[in-house]
């Protein structure tokens, strides 16, 4: 006998959803159902999906003007405290408040956005080439013509977890952000750079492969622009340096307000302000 999932307000106010097996229900803020906190989007795009464990429940967060270069998905496993119990049938699936939790204990979560590309890195539609060591996704939100993402299949949570140990993973990592250029942009006359962000919004380390043309929708404000355009972006070549001769990586103070700085171009300096007159300016720089 199928399970069945649903999704259930836990203050009664709405009739219950049934989740589709393997299909995705779209709802959202809106006089149908009766939810207006804003911090709903009005498109909520709920998936079951049968794992060998029992059921898993993804919430995708789809919202207009999404500025983050990254995937927020939002897995819940069947455990206790999470409202979906694989060992029920009927299942009932509730999204319930979890007052008092410690925050870094949620973020350690599957059901946290932050692990996202955890759940992207898994995805054969992400992935570009993988290996035993490494697996390439794209970018969801690409901030530029060609993003990729480099990220190792060890759970290595961020550049603050890297160790001596890692050094030869981090070389690996950079050959393969490489091989990707060649084989994925070799005809292109566009430049690349390899680096990591000094403080990653999203858990496992990954590596970005980008093109510095920076033509991209995603591309929205000073923060994407300063996050890959100031030292806030950690040449790849020199986090391997840092690694080989002190066995660690060390991220100054400050970095932060480097997401402030104004708008500078990153071929000719010149300041602009605003991002659609940057990325007006940039054009200049494109190859013909």
């Amino acid at each position: 006998m199928m399970r069945v999932c649903w999704l259930v307000r836990q203050d009664s106010r709405h009739q219950r959803i049934r989740l589709p097996h393997l299909k995705a229900v779209v709802i959202g803020r809106s006089p149908e159902t009766k939810i207006t906190d804003k911090k709903c989007s009005r498109r909520q795009e709920f998936e079951e999906e049968t794992e060998s464990h029992g059921l898993e429940t993804h919430r995708k967060r789809k919202r207009s003007g999404d500025s983050d270069s990254i995937e927020r998905d939002v897995a819940q496993e069947g455990e206790p405290g999470t409202g979906l119990d694989p060992r029920s049938s009927p299942t009932q699936c509730s999204v319930p408040a979890k007052k008092g939790e410690d925050a870094s204990t949620k973020k350690e979560s599957l059901g946290h956005w932050s692990q996202g590309l955890k759940i992207s890195m898994q995805d054969p539609k992400m992935q570009v080439y993988k290996d035993e060591q490494v697996v390439v996704i794209k970018d969801k939100y690409p901030k530029a013509r060609h993003h990729w993402l480099v990220l190792p299949w060890a759970s290595i949570s961020s550049l603050k977890a890297v160790t001596w140990e890692h050094l030869e993973l981090l070389k690996h990592m950079h050959t393969v952000g490489e091989e990707v250029i060649a084989d994925c942009a070799g005809s292109s006359k566009l430049r690349f750079r390899l680096g990591y962000h000094a403080i990653p919004s999203m858990s496992q380390v990954h590596l970005h492969v980008i093109s510095q043309d920076f033509d991209s929708p995603c591309l929205k404000n000073k923060k994407h622009w300063n996050s890959f355009n100031t030292e806030y972006f950690l040449e790849s070549q020199a986090v391997i340096q840092m690694v080989q001769e002190a066995g660690r990586v060390t991220v100054p103070d400050g970095m932060p307000e480097l997401l402030k700085l104004p708008l500078r171009c990153h071929e000719c300096q010149q300041l602009l302000p605003s991002i659609p007159q940057l990325k007006e300016h940039l054009r200049k720089h494109w190859p013909k």
